[in-house]
């Protein structure tokens, strides 16, 4: 839920996520690959991915503010992270759905 409600902020980082629950960025990653399968780091990714995803199916709003909504500061390494994780970009999204 940290997470989530910070997504958009592109400064989060795993040292900001462990100070705020306690733990220091050890012991958070620890207890989140062990819980995820996934580090801290792939996990906010993967949060702001799939909030992209759904920006991206269901808004008007641009790929570039998308990408910044969620907490990316590039938006070439969004599209990229974006294909990578779904196998197409963002503007194929966004064409399909007009």
């Amino acid at each position: 839920s940290l997470i989530r409600e910070r997504m958009g902020d592109s400064s989060l980082n795993v040292e900001d996520i462990g100070k705020d629950i306690g733990y220091s960025r050890v012991q958070l990653y620890r207890k989140i690959k062990a819980l995820t399968n996934y580090s801290p780091v792939e996990l906010l990714r993967i949060e702001r991915l799939k909030r992209a995803d759904s920006l991206l199916k269901s808004t008007d709003e641009s790929i570039s503010e998308i990408c910044y909504d969620v907490g990316f500061s590039s938006p070439s390494y969004f599209a990229k992270c974006y294909r990578e994780q779904y196998g197409e970009s963002p503007s194929d999204v966004m064409k399909r759905r007009k």
